[in-house]
């Protein structure tokens, strides 16, 4: 300072944090996400906001020495989690290294020169601070600029899958198991075992309402691979379980003789309502208190469709002979064992399902 000045004021300058930031990123931790910072400040500056959020201390990793080389640039990134004085291009190409290392790459952003790296990303967050360009290209932008909604946004991306796949296994039970019964009926020349209203009734007290209510229900559970396998993998088994059982009892009636049409029917009614509910108990767990509540609805509807006057004239029921109604009860328990040691194995086999990569 030259002699004759005297200091009057000292100006510091220093990045504040948000205050959701360590919160969220330990969310991230937990959940098997594998959390990196790449920023284009002086890597010094970043190492300490780094340090502040759970990446230990240290400077970041200067991105002017990052290679050319594109598999030592892939070993360089999975290596290091905190980068300083990174450029748009190398965001990208840090990007696209995570990529070709099988990741899921999710990076949030708002500036211009994020702009490269968040089209490249598979899902690109922007805050609502951001610039339009960097909006433009983001599937997703935070409206109230919060960093901890982003939990928030990832149980619900979790909730529709897992209820997606639950409502999925129930509706390919019934497409399953109404076709092989159409087919072996018409095949073995047997009366269809349903009427036209009693089988809509079964549908919509064990899939239609049911299946409504259950697709609203939050699911923190992570999503894995095979989707499809996994909802045929329980579907085809249960179908043939539910057409096996209810075929069972038209068989029985129609070996035995004596039964009535509408006699018949019921049996087979009953049976179908009773495997049908258990599936829905099955691919419901686990169980919760709305979940309960949703379960006892519809077994409450059951035993009104069967009891109440009005429903059984409607619906044309008729209680059969003792001996066809054990015959319908052990079927449907045949049915429901079946269900649910498909749903054990199936239970058995998921942990062995590769983890998808974050």
């Amino acid at each position: 300072m030259p002699g004759h000045t005297t200091p009057a004021l000292l100006l510091t300058f220093h990045e504040n944090l948000r205050e959701d930031a360590p919160r969220t990123l330990d969310f991230f931790r937990q959940q098997g996400v594998t959390v990196k910072i790449i920023s284009g400040d002086d890597p010094r500056t970043v190492g300490v906001l780094a340090g502040k959020v759970g990446f230990g201390t240290g400077a970041a990793y200067d991105a002017r020495k990052l290679p050319a080389d594109p598999d030592l640039l892939e070993q360089v990134v999975e290596a290091h989690h905190v980068f300083g004085s990174v450029t748009p291009a190398q965001k990208q190409d840090m990007i696209r290294a995570l990529k070709r290392r099988a990741h899921t790459v999710a990076m949030t952003g708002d500036g211009v020169n994020d702009v490269l790296a968040l089209k490249e990303a598979d899902l690109g967050i922007a805050m609502d601070s951001a610039s339009p360009a960097t909006k433009a290209v983001a599937r997703l932008v935070l409206l109230d600029g919060r960093f901890d909604r982003l939990p928030a946004i990832v149980a619900e991306g979790r909730r529709a899958i897992s209820n997606i796949e639950r409502v999925s296994m129930v509706f390919l039970s019934k497409t399953i198991y109404s076709t092989l019964i159409a087919l072996t009926t018409g095949i073995m020349l047997l009366p269809f075992p349903f009427l036209p209203r009693q089988l809509s009734a079964i549908d919509g007290l064990t899939i239609g309402l049911p299946a409504f209510f259950l697709a609203l229900q939050p699911s923190g559970q992570r999503y894995e691979p095979g989707f499809l396998k996994r909802s045929l993998a329980f579907a085809v088994p249960a179908g043939v379980g539910v057409a096996a059982s209810v075929m069972g009892v038209s068989i029985y009636a129609s070996a035995t003789g004596g039964h009535s049409t509408a006699a018949v029917q019921t049996a087979s009614t009953l049976t179908l309502s009773l495997i049908a509910a258990w599936i829905l108990v099955s691919v419901s767990r686990p169980l919760n208190r709305p979940k309960f509540l949703i379960l006892a609805g519809m077994y409450g509807g059951l035993a009104l469709l069967f009891t109440v006057p009005l429903a059984v004239e409607f619906f044309r029921l008729d209680w059969p002979a003792p001996d066809l109604l054990a015959a319908s009860l052990l079927a449907a328990a045949a049915g429901s064992l079946a269900v649910e040691g498909v749903k054990h194995h199936q239970r058995g086999r998921i942990p062995s399902v590769r983890t998808h990569r974050e």
